[in-house]
């Protein structure tokens, strides 16, 4: 029988406690296995780099929910992010993003990956033609791309870009933390791998840091579980347990984060002080048809952009209450932030530089009339 998302979310991986009927399984809090004679591995775990049982329950319910052959799940979203590189890149090879990804990964790229002998070109994802020809016009190993895209929520068409880079022999790379695996499926759409930031939307309560790679095949699997392996930044399992507590309720939070952000984008669309919002839920966003197929819903996650520059976007980010002035995103909590000085302060003076009058918000699962109450009284501020 094939069961929905939310019951695999509660239920991939998770089975109950052989010994104690415990429902939840437990934490294996140890970084080492006695084995039953020299090459006895009990299940197969030998050391807790290699193996450990609750980290292979999160990667087994990882893969669950995006469909794939395997899941890793590493210490950090970048640690996924470089696992992967390194599983597909080499000196001498080329990697093409998107012109509005998330800084970090920028940085990652150009300033590790590039002074090793890659190149790197951006280009602006949702033009399908300036993707082909940037694909063509050298050899390409990786396609990179980040839909929606952080922070301007740009949409690009997944299966139309794995069609694009698998003709130019590259390996499609999804980004999907801002939609989680709840909203979208890179991989039915024809990607080769997804990376997510599990701090985020799945983690979902600001409490835990964590990365993950999910890929389609077994080739690429064994890639990067060497990789994982042999370099060793792996999530521990206290981490690992927390991301899966948080999977369980993936799909309950991002309907009302998705519910909330759409009502506060309303809410400032139009209004004096917002020159523009940024939300593929909008349908005046030129990625809202697109963003319809292929999500479940539009997320939690919007940008605005304030008429008066720089000074008002500042003083909007710092008045506001319920939405807290902090990096990162996705928690039950509504975090507000000002990209172009805390998430994408790496990226100034390059293609990627996010204008200076655009805040973010991640709009968290509070009660919605209290977050439009918030919003209105920060933006009433900035006549004061």
């Amino acid at each position: 029988m094939t069961h929905g998302f939310s019951t695999r979310a509660i239920h991939a991986g998770q089975e109950f406690d052989p010994t104690t009927g415990a429902v939840v399984p437990p934490i294996y809090q140890s970084s080492t296995f006695v084995q039953d004679g020299i090459g006895g591995f009990r299940g197969g775990y030998e050391y807790a780099r290699s193996a450990n049982p609750t980290r292979d329950s999160l990667q087994t319910l990882l893969a669950d929910l995006e469909g794939g052959a395997a899941a890793f799940s590493f210490a950090s979203g970048l640690s996924a992010e470089d696992a992967l590189l390194r599983s597909v890149l080499a000196p001498g090879t080329r990697i093409v993003m998107g012109n509005d990804v998330y800084g970090g990964t920028h940085r990652l790229v150009n300033r590790v990956w590039v002074p090793w002998g890659v190149t790197l070109d951006t280009v602006e994802m949702s033009d399908l033609d300036a993707v082909r020809a940037a694909v063509q016009a050298a050899p390409t190993a990786v396609l990179w791309v980040e839909t929606p895209s952080n922070p301007l929520m740009k949409i690009s068409d997944i299966a139309a870009l794995a069609e694009i880079g698998h003709a130019a022999g590259a390996v499609v790379v999804v980004d999907n933390t801002f939609a989680s695996p709840y909203l979208q499926q890179p991989l039915a759409l024809g990607a080769d791998a997804v990376v997510h930031s599990t701090t985020k939307y799945i983690g979902g309560h600001s409490d835990v840091v964590g990365g993950a790679v999910v890929v389609r095949d077994d080739e690429l699997a064994a890639k990067v579980g060497f990789v994982q392996f042999g370099v060793g930044a792996v999530s521990a399992p206290m981490e690992a347990w927390l991301t899966v507590r948080g999977i369980k309720t993936l799909g309950v939070r991002v309907d009302r984060h998705s519910s909330n952000a759409l009502a506060i984008a309303h809410a400032l669309e139009g209004h004096p002080a917002v020159e523009r919002v940024y939300y593929p839920g909008l349908e005046s966003h030129p990625g809202h048809e697109l963003a319809a197929r292929q999500m479940r819903a539009f997320g939690g996650m919007l940008s605005v952009q304030l008429t008066a520059g720089a000074a008002a976007a500042r003083r909007f980010a710092e008045s506001t209450e319920l939405f807290q002035l902090a990096e990162s995103l996705g928690g039950v909590e509504s975090l507000i932030g000002y990209p172009s000085e805390m998430t994408h302060a790496s990226v100034r003076g390059t293609e990627l530089e996010v204008p200076d009058s655009i805040v973010r918000l991640s709009v968290g699962i509070e009660d919605v009339d209290d977050l439009l109450g918030d919003v209105t009284q920060a933006l009433s501020r900035l006549d004061a």
